[in-house]
């Protein structure tokens, strides 16, 4: 940077909350780097190394050198790497690497935190090349050798050296384990007399975990980590503690089949003494253990359900269950800690023994029930508020894990008195009452009588709603759940709610309705209105033709204040609002279906106005397209009235791939209308199939998109029938190249399940053109292609990997096939062996829906046909 500003005034600088001074600064670096790499990269760390320099100015150097090497972006950190590789000459990494490591020994702690930064960044290009071979020697010398400064910096370095997510360097780290341990664990021991020093030996030991499993296999060195790290829960200073326990929490998830021996002897005693500590960080981390046991032997079990063979079981040693009835206890206690100042998100000692508490109940079942009962019973009717409100929350919380015939008679005891509740002096207390309802009629809905129950139960949680903003939430969650519970059958006249459907509703007008309405209270309760006109039993439909008025209305009232918003705030409440009113619309819409029709052209109307006066990045056109989409499946072929009006909102987003989710929108939105439309949709489906067959070829889209507009494709065929021969060759040509896409068995989960919706997405479209085809005569112009579509259903039948969906759709293709040339024109293709497996795999099926069965049993009945009424034909290509 020779001729440039002092590099003490631009690293100066670049830390300046000055935008103007900062940006200046770092235009400096990167023209420095750009200029000259290696002399930049030189000059840095020669002001990192300087003794002299002030700390934050070697911290500001350190910095720029990280970022010299590391990017968050993948193809930037490659770009980077590539230039340390490609563009430095060996005697200048020798320099830099040199002076790095001799910097960690500076008695500055900003210098030393901001060196291993650099160190660990080398290190991340260089270790998955088996280069610097000396790096892990060295930073184990110093550890066992260096200053205090030296060795808290060396530890760091490994701690961020092996906290990397880069898969390549993690992998290397493996080789490395020998180093990493005696580095960390030396650091660690309780004779290390320097506090610091500990600490950053344990943090490195918590990062380095994964990558010592081969030294976890030998009892010796497993005895040896498990007792340092034991001794560190010990330590007097608290952030020690709080790291080993971080660090047990890690090994009980990596190497839970060899922690009997320690859970027996320490790990017991020791985190249930951790979960009493004052300090609540240590708590907090104590009571994460048990919620790792928890989750690991929900996990195994699970695992073990599934297994084929005896050898393939993992070892299992109800670690939680033996510990209920001592562990259980000091979590009901950990409940009442509660902070009544603590924000919603703030996680504390409470909350983490309430999720402990939830994952003990999935653990271990009905053994749960005794000591969360007896807590219960003990202090639900207490003076303190704590006690009362730990009491709720633990009943709540226990709701899933044990069997619900065990439950639905403690529930059922205890629907009254909780209920009652809900009218306690604490808001504290009400609504955790709320919350533990809501797990009730989620989990344990079977206990609730309608007759007893459902009207003191809808009256108290309306109340809840109406009368306080921090119950909302809660009350909402628990009202949705009701409304689904008690539902009853699709087109039943009444259910358990028509009784208190009318009042429900004018209640969730009203909330919404308030000027003071807390904007998440209204988005919460537009959601229980959704919810509640889903769930509309026939006898109630009146009042949701009402309520379709009223949800105009509103989305009507919204439009003026669109040029009233002044703020990002005013902008985001106006267009929750929006987008509410839009889903409550969509529900009514679809309650009603063709009952709907008299309001269509309202509904159409305030939508058109809103989706041309919404901004760009909003969200409120998906909802809109949304509602479009059920109007236009109840209205059918009548919505083509609103098409010319529409269509160029429909065009803009699928040509709009910078916003994927509304373009996806409006993909599916096409397949609706044009299924719903059927022919009279031909004359918009020129413009329609060039934006597809755009996107197709798009490279901002994600290979997600393509299966739903290959469905799309088969829509449209099957609704202008003949017409879509014009479009017929260049979509054969798209199905014929997406049939070679492949998964390898090395391939990731994501690629066979691409694969997998890809060919749904292929037999749907074939599944439409051919029925096209053959509803307009015109199978003649099909046959060339059909090779094609038996080499597809060939390479189906060849794969493992096939979902029921794959499965109807294929099963489907071959029955339209059989009947489109009733002539025996592909009898020979239906005479080939693997097709005849693959129905019957199909069919005899028991995992599948009667409808996937039926398909293949119809699909059987066209082959059989085509075979036995045509026995000369042989298959035309």
């Amino acid at each position: 940077m020779e001729g440039s500003p002092d590099i003490n005034t631009v690293l100066t600088n670049s830390l300046s909350p000055d935008a103007t001074l900062r940006n200046a600064a770092e235009q400096q670096l990167i023209q420095a780097a750009e200029t000259n790499f290696s002399q930049y990269l030189v000059t840095l760390v020669q002001e990192l190394a300087n003794e002299n320099a002030q700390g934050h100015i070697r911290a500001a150097a350190g910095l720029a050198l990280k970022n010299a090497f590391t990017a968050r972006e993948f193809s930037r950190q490659q770009a980077l790497q590539a230039k340390w590789t490609g563009n430095v000459e060996p005697e200048v990494k020798a320099r830099i690497k040199q002076l790095a490591l001799e910097t960690l020994s500076s008695s500055n702690a900003q210098t030393g935190q901001a060196t291993a930064q650099v160190v660990a960044s080398i290190a991340g290009i260089e270790l998955p090349r088996n280069e610097w071979p000396d790096l892990m020697h060295t930073l184990v010398k110093n550890v066992s050798e260096g200053t205090p400064h030296q060795k808290q910096a060396s530890l760091t370095t490994i701690g961020f050296i092996c906290e990397s997510q880069d898969q390549e360097l993690r992998n290397s780290l493996v080789t490395h384990s020998n180093a990493i341990l005696t580095a960390v664990v030396q650091g660690a021991r309780k004779e290390e007399t320097n506090d610091d020093v500990r600490l950053a030996a344990i943090t490195a030991l918590g990062d380095s975990l994964e990558f010592v499993g081969n030294n976890f296999k030998h009892e010796g060195e497993r005895n040896y980590i498990m007792q340092v790290i034991c001794e560190a829960t010990q330590a007097d200073n608290s952030q020690i503690q709080q790291g080993a326990f971080g660090c047990l929490n890690r090994i009980m998830n990596l190497y839970y089949e060899n922690m009997r021996f320690y859970m027996e002897k320490a790990l017991f005693g020791l985190t249930i003494l951790g979960m009493k500590s004052d300090d609540e960080d240590v708590a907090k981390l104590a009571v994460e253990f048990w919620s790792t046991v928890c989750e690991e032997e929900i996990s195994i079990e699970d695992d073990n359900a599934q297994v084929e063979s005896s050898d393939q079981v993992r070892p299992f040693y109800n670690f939680s269950r033996v510990a209920t009835n001592e562990v259980v206890p000091v979590l009901l206690q950990l409940l009442t800690k509660q902070d009544e100042d603590a924000a919603d998100d703030e996680y504390n000692t409470a909350r983490a023994a309430y999720q402990c508490l939830q994952l003990y109940a999935q653990a271990v079942g009905a053994a749960i029930i005794p000591p969360v009962i007896s807590f219960v019973e003990a202090n639900l009717r207490h003076e303190d508020w704590h006690l009362r409100d730990a009491a709720v929350s633990a009943f709540g919380a226990i709701m899933d894990g044990p069997d619900e015939k065990v439950l639905e008679p403690i529930v059922k005891s205890g629907m009254q008195p909780l209920i009652s509740m809900m009218e306690d002096p604490s808001v504290h207390v009400r609504d955790s009452t709320a919350y533990a309802l809501g797990r009730i009629t989620e989990t344990c809905s079977e206990a609730i009588d309608p007759a007893q129950h459902l009207d003191p139960l809808i009256t108290s949680l309306f109340n809840g709603l109406m009368n306080n903003p921090k119950m909302a939430a809660s009350c909402c969650w628990a009202l949705m759940n009701l409304a689904e519970r008690f539902a009853g059958e699709p087109g039943a006249a009444q259910n358990a709610l028509t009784p208190h459907f009318n009042q429900s509703v004018t209640n969730l007008l009203a909330v919404t309705e308030r000027m003071d309405c807390d904007a998440a209270v209204r988005t919460a309760s537009y959601e229980v209105l959704n919810t509640f006109v889903q769930s509309a039993a026939n006898d109630s439909l009146g009042a949701v033709a009402s309520l379709s008025s009223v949800a105009i209305q509103r989305l009507e009232e919204t439009l003026p204040m669109q040029s009233q918003v002044v703020s990002v705030e005013d902008r985001i409440i106006l267009e929750d609002m929006q987008t509410s009113l839009c889903t409550v619309l969509q529900a009514i819409i679809q309650r009603l279906d063709k009952e709907i029709a008299p309001q269509g052209d309202r509904i159409m109307q305030v939508l058109l106005q809103i989706l041309s006066t919404v901004g760009g990045k909003s969200s409120v056109p998906e909802s809109a397209f949304a509602t479009i989409s059920s109007l236009s499946n109840a209205m059918e072929d009548q919505f083509v009235k609103y098409m010319d009006a529409f269509a160029p909102f429909l065009y803009n987003a699928l040509g709009n791939q910078e916003e994927p989710s509304l373009c996806s929108m409006a993909i599916g939105l096409v397949s609706d209308i044009t299924r719903s439309m059927g022919e009279l949709s031909q004359p918009y489906c020129d413009n329609f199939m060039n934006y597809l067959l755009n996107n197709l070829r798009s490279t901002t889209l994600a290979n997600q998109f393509k299966p739903a507009i290959l469905q799309c494709f088969g829509d449209i065929a099957g609704a202008i029938g003949g017409h879509f021969e014009t479009y017929l060759s260049v979509v054969a040509q798209v199905l014929q190249q997406a049939a070679l896409v492949t998964a390898n068995n090395e391939g990731s989960f994501e690629m066979f399940d691409y694969v997998i919706s890809l060919r749904e997405g292929i037999m749907d479209a074939w599944g439409g053109i051919i029925g096209a085809m053959k509803s307009s005569g015109k199978t003649q112009t099909l046959l060339q292609l059909v090779p094609s579509i038996f080499e597809l259903l060939n390479s189906i039948a060849q794969d493992v990997n096939r979902s029921e969906a794959l499965m109807r759709a294929s099963m489907g293709v071959i029955g339209d096939l059989a009947e489109a040339y009733p002539n025996g024109e592909l009898v020979e293709a239906f005479r080939q062996d693997w097709l005849t497996v693959l129905i019957k795999e199909t069919r005899t099926n028991r995992d599948f829906q009667p409808r996937t069965i039926e398909t293949a049993r119809w699909a059987r009945e066209q082959v059989k046909r085509q075979i036995g009424g045509s026995q000369t034909v042989m298959l035309q290509t």
